[in-house]
């Protein structure tokens, strides 16, 4: 049998059918594990090479860290990307997925070659680190793979399986975010069969993605990647980080009629038990899962070894940033409510301080007046103040966060760093279509509708909506290829967009037009600004002398 070595090989197979002759290639790469083989997309001029695993989890301890997978004797047939890890599904409510979810897909245009190599963009997803999937259910990549890169989108594990954090050195945590970093150094070492440049890799995510992609930056020992674009989302969120939960075993296991006081005991038998079950005890005990600052234990390397905000200059280098938010972060969260659901909430302030600050009573309740006053007034808690509410959630969660790290990585001497707001508001605004939520505005993860060709909506877009498709998805793609979203001003973006700067804080409003402003919700921004200053130590994870 003849073999053809190039990096992309076509493989010729004529099929009888009934007399007629088909013939079919597919495309077919000899990378560093092994052939893999991929299809011809459909809708466009670019191969599929889907599903194909980068890790393996042990079955004795899937909560513990993968292992990088052993390769392909055979040529492997990358066709599916129906995988998905452990967790409640976002659209069903049910439970789905298993263990053997560590794969990534890769789209590839027609165009990439040997002497012709394509910058790489890697998308990791968001979902609070509890939900999420890489498939092209959510993130069809037509529209990003016309721009002549390839896009990579990786799975990696989420809840109990990915972000169990705890005091044995079988799970110190952060097994997502290790995940990621294996799914990485697959790419870099394999992506320049498929025609990539290993030299050119951008990584990019939403909310938790996002903060996952902060954190690959800010903690990673290794350069596996040379820019990185953070939507709604980085390491700075009071949500992102948090210190190791011990009792979840423990409090999981019994929910599932195992009582025990062993961590060991408890992971032991949750790994005998179906991923369904494990997932459904976590759910109905309301856990959340997030990153930790992992405890020290001999032989085990630690990702994240201290809270983001202690790390005053993270080994950046010069990493072209892009990164901001979008306008009305909290708008789904809370129009997606019914009126009584918001009255029932009346300690809310008092919630959000009481879970990022570690105040006295006397402290929480006077800060909490102090918040309450700027956002509603002296209004109770009701429909009627639901704008103050959205702004605060906004403002606490996403927009001063993503601030204050433009401001870190400013002082730590950045340069490209490259500013965002997105206020467009159209029919493929994601999380606002998916709630059915009617009102105008951008919410939390609304834009990813125009940069992913997702399944379930119209394959037509809007002439207005299809304008802003192009012009995120050339913006990002010029940051990619250049490290600069605008080199030079076209039709489609008749506005150059200028890099922030210590002294004028530029940003790109992204909506039905393209402008440039400075420092956006200025007044809210510097509230919270002052607001930390003056409560610094009292921030959890604070630490008075950090490296």
């Amino acid at each position: 049998m003849w073999r053809y070595k190039f990096n992309i090989l076509p493989v010729l197979a004529c099929l009888i059918h009934y007399g007629t002759a088909m013939s079919r290639i597919d495309p077919l790469v000899d990378t560093k594990v092994g052939l893999i083989r991929g299809l011809r997309a459909t809708d466009g001029d670019y191969a599929m090479f889907m599903g194909i695993p980068y890790a393996t989890v042990d079955g004795a301890n899937p909560f513990g860290p993968s292992e990088p997978h052993p390769g392909f004797d055979e040529p492997f047939d990358a066709y599916d990307d129906s995988a998905v890890c452990p967790q409640v599904d976002e659209f069903t409510d049910k439970e789905v997925g298993s263990i053997d979810c560590l794969h990534l897909n890769v789209y590839v245009p027609n165009t990439a070659n040997s002497k012709n190599r394509l910058p790489v963009l890697v998308w990791i997803y968001g979902g609070a680190f509890k939900i999420g999937y890489s498939g092209r259910f959510l993130y069809g990549p037509r529209y990003l793979v016309k721009q002549d890169l390839i896009l990579v989108t990786i799975n990696y594990r989420v809840g109990p399986y990915g972000f169990m954090c705890l005091d044995v050195p079988e799970v110190p945590g952060n097994q997502g975010l290790k995940d990621q970093q294996l799914a990485l150094k697959w790419i870099k070492n394999n992506i320049e069969a498929f025609g990539g440049n290993p030299d050119q890799i951008t990584i990019f995510g939403e909310s938790a993605g996002g903060s996952s992609v902060d954190f690959q930056s800010m903690y990673s020992q290794e350069k596996l990647f040379n820019q990185v674009i953070m939507q709604s989302g980085v390491a700075l969120a009071p949500w992102a980080v948090g210190a190791p939960e011990p009792l979840v075993p423990l409090k999981i296991a019994k929910q599932l009629g195992f009582e025990t006081t062993d961590t060991k005991e408890a992971l032991s038998f949750l790994a005998s038990i179906d991923t369904d079950l494990v997932i459904a005890a976590g759910a109905e005990l309301k856990l959340s899962y997030n990153p930790c600052v992992e405890n020290d234990f001999d032989n085990v390397t630690r990702f994240i070894h201290d809270f983001p905000l202690n790390i005053k200059k993270p080994n950046l280098g010069n990493l072209p940033t892009l990164l901001g938010v979008n306008k009305d972060e909290g708008l789904a969260d809370f129009r997606s409510k019914t009126a009584e659901e918001i009255s029932q909430n009346s300690e809310i302030f008092l919630e959000y301080l009481n879970y990022y600050f570690n105040f006295n009573t006397l402290d929480l309740n006077e800060m909490e007046q102090i918040v309450r006053n700027f956002y509603i007034g002296d209004e109770i808690i009701s429909e009627n103040v639901v704008e103050g509410l959205i702004k605060v959630y906004s403002d606490l969660f996403f927009n001063y966060p993503t601030a204050r790290t433009l401001q870190k990585y400013l002082d730590n001497g950045l340069k490209n760093i490259y500013y965002y707001l997105f206020s467009y508001d159209g029919e493929r605004n994601f999380v606002k279509n998916r709630l059915n939520v009617t009102v105008p505005g951008a919410s939390h993860a609304d834009e990813i509708g125009y940069l992913f060709d997702i399944s379930y909506m119209d394959k037509n877009p809007a002439p207005e909506d299809q304008l802003v498709i192009d012009r995120m998805t050339t913006l990002w793609a010029n940051f990619v290829k250049f490290g600069n979203p605008t080199p030079q001003t076209t039709e489609i973006l008749p506005v150059q967009w200028p890099a922030a700067t210590k002294d004028s804080q530029y940003y790109l409003n992204i909506d039905a037009d393209l402008t440039v402003g400075k420092r956006y919700f200025n007044s809210r921004i510097a509230f919270w600004e002052l607001f930390y200053k003056l409560n610094e130590k009292a921030q959890i994870g604070y630490k008075a002398r950090s490296k």
